[in-house]
């Protein structure tokens, strides 16, 4: 799913749209865009890149550009679409091909197992969270999240510091309430 953060010797749309179209397309997903609405979205995110892919001053930092591209696209869909309604993005339910992965008992499992880790992350302030989330689960570098957040360093390794904190608190408390991990 992960396209790796390597220099790119030429970075021409093309490249960009082959290497990255399933990156962007998680991330839409992840910031809430919903199914029917997946095509366009992408398709606005690529405008946009195409548009604005002489701005892109250092091409190993593509993947943190395009992820504050998605960012915006997505908020402005959400905007123009739900009003200012916060949506959390998929569902387990929408996952596609779990269902050939997993027994039913397993599948019924595994998404029981998902959605206490989400609801343990939803535990985390906003701003955090976006933070804890591109470390945690999209393997983004510190300094990649700086860039695609527009945020100096330091204040993204402040923001992941507390946000695995308020997880391990959250985990804590799970556990204690529960005698089970997520």
């Amino acid at each position: 799913m992960n396209a790796p953060a390597e220099k790119i010797s030429v970075l021409s749309f093309e490249t960009v749209y082959e290497r990255y179209f399933e990156f962007v397309w998680a991330m839409a997903r992840r910031f809430g865009v919903p199914t029917e609405a997946m095509d366009d979205v992408v398709q606005e995110v690529f405008m946009v890149v195409h548009a604005k892919l002489h701005t892109l001053e250092r091409p190993e930092s593509a993947r943190s550009w395009l992820y504050g591209i998605v960012r915006r696209t997505a908020s402005g869909h959400r905007r123009k679409h739900n009003g200012d309604k916060f949506v959390t993005g998929v569902t387990v339910d929408e996952l596609p091909g779990l269902e050939a992965v997993f027994s039913p008992a397993n599948l019924a499992e595994q998404n029981d197992r998902v959605r206490q880790l989400w609801a343990l992350i939803a535990t985390i302030e906003p701003v955090k969270r976006e933070v804890f989330v591109m470390a945690e689960l999209e393997e983004f570098t510190c300094p990649e999240i700086a860039e695609a957040l527009d945020v100096p360093l330091n204040t993204v390794y402040s923001r992941l510091r507390y946000a695995r904190e308020a997880f391990e608190t959250a985990l804590a408390r799970h556990k204690a309430r529960t005698g089970a991990g997520p």
